[in-house]
């Protein structure tokens, strides 16, 4: 790796867009420009700046995509379904194994000297306050998701468990309702806890080292240039980029279109609006002509603002439970479940020989390829609103704090509706809708009517943030690795977004949409084990001490 020397510092932008090292940092020495292969225009007094060929192939390859899978909706389903199934049968041991890995990185470089390092340079500062910082990481990195499987994956996990069985984890505890119950929500913590924040970390931290400290372009290219050097900036880093577009964009559609459902399923059980494919729609424009004005605001007013909005919201609303609901259940639950996540940790983690073959394949393979394909995208978020954090306190924040949130809110949640359904005998609660048990384990609480609501509040506020986030990274791998290009630009890209739920959800419904997050997780998890020599070789070329004061 070509580097200048150790201590190169600049008050000149290392890049366009990119803020230099502040203190000791190794830049690296290449002769790229950012933005040299862009395309710069204004049409109509709409600017542009676009990477030609990662821009054109990606937007034309999407489009095609959602116009087929429209045309062709009553036959496009059976292949979803087929491809879902080979590659969570197939591939399963995979992506739980990758995973594996990316856990052990990071509890390996936080334990490590190589910890001490200063994201940013050895002088940076933070530019984001401790409640910003954690209220953007949480929003972008599981908002949607908590919401839709909060009640549903708990309950789910304990009645699988209960029955015994393929889709029971590690087999289950049948008969045994207060194992059954332990195991359940091991399992459920299991997905999102550790494991997909490590995914996330990785994919941040690479792209935070190699813009922030060695001035490269933000975007996923910039990773491998220890590895590829200058050919980075030839077809193998475009073929990079452009598999990171697609797997945003699937992964974004994924959770977008979960969200769009749930809303719907809401809105149907408070007001009785009909359930149907076109109240979804309506929806998903609706939210993404909200994302869009968030766009137009900028980070600092768009993004920050709504995230610390809905970590309120959600903050009063798992709060509300925990008063209202089975306080001390939900209390003593939580560190129970932590103890029972530690113990069935190993076995859950283990990618051969399952017994448990419909859960590892059609829960833990699934989750694994979502976070994965969702990873460049809260990857660069995160790496964008953490310069100045140390590798060490970047990597604890980003794993343990929204973990532990995740805990307490599976707990509550889940907890409730299981309590509800043992304890009280209502039944209800088990034999929703997956869309639709949220309200329900609500509708037993006092107050059901604004709860709920507040839920639907929710779901849209993440919805938004998700797209209006998602849609930042996008133009940012799509204009060459500039963080400040264009905002129209920003707006093409929400408005693709939302075009892929519609037909997903059209096309396929949530198999379609778990599809294609499989689909584009697969060869991106390839990427990303790669990617994961690079961090280790580009964080031993950086200064190790911090200055004594800040």
């Amino acid at each position: 790796m070509d580097k200048k020397p150790q201590n190169q510092s600049s008050e000149e932008p290392a890049s366009e867009g990119i803020p230099a090292p502040e203190g000791a940092a190794n830049l690296i020495d290449t002769d790229y420009v950012i933005g040299q292969d862009n395309i710069t225009t204004s049409t109509m007094g709409v600017n542009l700046d676009l990477h030609g060929k990662v821009f054109t192939i990606s937007s034309i390859v999407v489009l095609l995509f959602v116009i087929l899978t429209l045309a062709l909706q009553d036959t496009i389903a059976p292949i979803y379904d087929a491809v879902f199934g080979f590659l969570t049968g197939n591939l399963a041991w995979f992506f739980i194994l990758a995973a594996n890995v990316f856990v052990i990185l990071c509890l390996g470089l936080i334990v490590s000297p190589l910890g001490k390092i200063r994201i940013g340079g050895a002088d940076a500062k933070p530019d984001f306050t401790y409640t910003g910082w954690f209220s953007m990481l949480f929003a972008a990195g599981m908002g949607i998701g908590l919401m839709f499987f909060g009640v549903n994956e708990p309950l789910t996990h304990f009645g699988t468990s209960l029955d015994g069985g393929s889709w029971a984890p590690l087999a289950g505890a049948e008969g045994d309702t207060a194992g059954a119950a332990a195991l359940g929500m091991a399992a459920t913590i299991f997905h999102w806890g550790l494991h997909p924040w490590a995914i996330y970390a990785v994919v941040a931290l690479s792209l935070a080292l190699f813009s922030f400290n060695k001035g490269l372009p933000l975007s996923m290219r910039s990773v491998f240039y220890p590895i590829l050097g200058e050919r980075v900036w030839g077809w193998p880093g475009h073929l990079i980029d452009i598999l990171a577009v697609f797997a945003t964009l699937f992964g974004l559609a994924t959770s977008l279109g979960l969200g769009a459902t749930q809303a719907a399923a809401g809105l149907s059980h408070l007001f009785g609006a009909p359930e149907t494919d076109i109240t979804m729609i309506l929806l998903i424009i609706g939210i993404t002509i909200i994302a869009i004005g968030s766009i137009m605001a900028g980070v600092d007013k768009g993004v920050q603002l709504l995230s610390k909005i809905n970590i309120a919201m959600a903050a009063l609303l798992l709060f509300f439970v925990i008063a209202v609901g089975p306080t001390l259940l939900i209390a003593t639950g939580f560190f129970e479940n932590l103890i029972n996540y530690a113990v069935h940790l190993p076995a859950l983690s283990n990618p051969f020989g399952r017994e448990d073959a419909n859960f590892s394949q059609g829960w833990t393979a699934f989750y694994w390829a979502w976070w994965i394909s969702w990873s460049p995208y809260v990857g660069m978020f995160i790496a964008r609103v953490s310069r100045g954090r140390t590798v060490r306190e970047f990597l604890i924040s980003v794993l343990l704090v929204p973990s532990l949130v995740s805990v307490l809110w599976m707990t509550t949640f889940g907890g409730t509706a299981i309590d509800q359904y043992v304890s009280q005998g209502i039944e209800a609660v088990r034999d929703a809708g997956v869309d639709l048990q949220l309200f329900i384990m609500l509708e037993q609480l006092p107050l059901s009517q604004i709860t709920s609501f507040v839920a639907i509040l929710l779901v849209v506020i993440f919805f938004v943030t998700s797209s209006d986030s998602g849609s930042l990274v996008i133009d940012s791998i799509t204009a060459g690795g500039k963080v400040d290009a264009p905002k129209p630009q920003r707006v093409f890209w929400a408005i693709i977004e939302g075009a892929i739920a519609i037909a997903l959800l059209l096309g396929g419904g949530l198999t379609a949409l778990q599809t294609m997050a499989v689909s584009t997780g697969f060869p991106f998890t390839i990427i990303l084990l790669v990617a994961c020599y690079a961090i280790i070789k580009g964080l031993m070329t950086e200064p190790k001490a911090l200055p004594k004061s800040r």
